[in-house]
């Protein structure tokens, strides 16, 4: 007997139809904006975070992770780098939490300063973002995957590898419901919650913050190796990161799971009994008409086409992602 989910949404739904074909803006007035400034800020980065943040230069952007001394994640972000100062767009409802860990990391002879703009940011994606983006203004064409714009007080960067790909846009407080409406205006599809935003990402195998970018995991299991340098030099956890690549000790991996039912979130994985991992994010799939999920799982169970079970629900792995963009 199904237990079909009362939340899982159709092709036809407003919001997935937007990521999907159109535009979708999500609001994301949860996540704030922080300068890293004075003389150390690209040293001080360097030394906490997997990325190489000392080769960036004004214009450009990049993800890294910040990791405990066991590599285990404990905040991703996006630098923006400018001339003045270094920009950071922490997770969704992290910027405070982020802010003070920064803090307590900062030696009496660094010279170090962190501060939170107060703005709030939008997630512009589908295959129109581009367009609605030229259409208020802003080059989006011209903003290539590592770099990032600046106007008015108003930063813009394109990301394709990190979240839902497409822009994210950051404004003070005061000028969001003006932008938002004007976003409106030129056509955006403003997504009002998460259910067509988590299908979209979980079809597209996208960790998050919360979900797949925790402290249970470090970024080589959590499917974030691409954010981590490696010829950067120490960083915390960078030990453990290299030599897990070294000796081929990343023993559990991001996956995909396709389920003959819905999959709750967090539910264990077992093989035979056998624990094997745990899911981490679940959604209903609207292209491919399945339940789906994304779980971290230890090998060899973590190959396409392993049987397993996510809870009570038979299931299977696959690879990511589910779809394309």
């Amino acid at each position: 007997m199904s237990t079909q989910n009362s939340t899982r949404i159709s092709p036809t739904d407003a919001g997935y139809a937007a990521l999907t074909q159109t535009v979708a803006v999500q609001p994301r007035a949860d996540a704030s904006v922080l300068a890293i400034g004075d003389a150390d800020r690209a040293d001080f980065l360097h030394r906490l975070t997997t990325n190489n943040i000392k080769a960036l230069r004004p214009g450009q952007s990049a993800v890294t992770v910040l990791t405990s001394p066991t590599a285990r994640i404990l905040f991703v972000f996006t630098v923006l780098c400018r001339e003045q100062d270094i920009l950071l767009l922490p997770a969704r409802g992290q910027a405070a939490a982020l802010a003070r860990h920064l803090r307590g990391q900062i030696f009496f002879m660094d010279k170090v300063t962190v501060t939170d703009l107060e703005y709030v940011r939008w997630r512009i994606m589908g295959p129109n973002a581009a367009e609605l983006l030229h259409k208020t203004g802003w080059p989006a064409d011209e903003i290539a995957g590592d770099a990032w714009h600046e106007r008015d007080g108003l930063f813009l960067a394109r990301q394709d590898e990190y979240d839902i790909p497409g822009f994210e846009l950051a404004a003070p407080a005061a000028q969001a419901s003006a932008l938002q409406e004007e976003m409106q205006r030129h056509g955006a599809h403003i997504l009002a919650d998460n259910l067509a935003y988590t299908s979209r990402r979980v079809e597209l195998g996208r960790p998050a913050p919360g979900y797949e970018l925790t402290e249970e995991y470090n970024p080589l299991e959590a499917g974030l190796a691409w954010a981590c340098s490696d010829n950067k030099g120490c960083y915390t956890g960078q030990e453990i990161v290299a030599r897990q690549v070294t000796y081929d000790k990343v023993t559990k991996t991001l996956v995909g799971l396709l389920g003959e039912d819905d999959i709750q979130p967090g539910a264990p994985v077992t093989v035979e009994g056998r624990s094997a991992g745990a899911v981490t994010s679940a959604a209903y799939s609207p292209s491919l008409q399945s339940p789906i999920a994304l779980a971290v799982i230890k090998r060899p169970d973590n190959q396409p086409g392993s049987a397993v079970k996510a809870g009570d629900i038979a299931s299977r792995t696959v690879a990511l992602p589910f779809t394309e963009e």
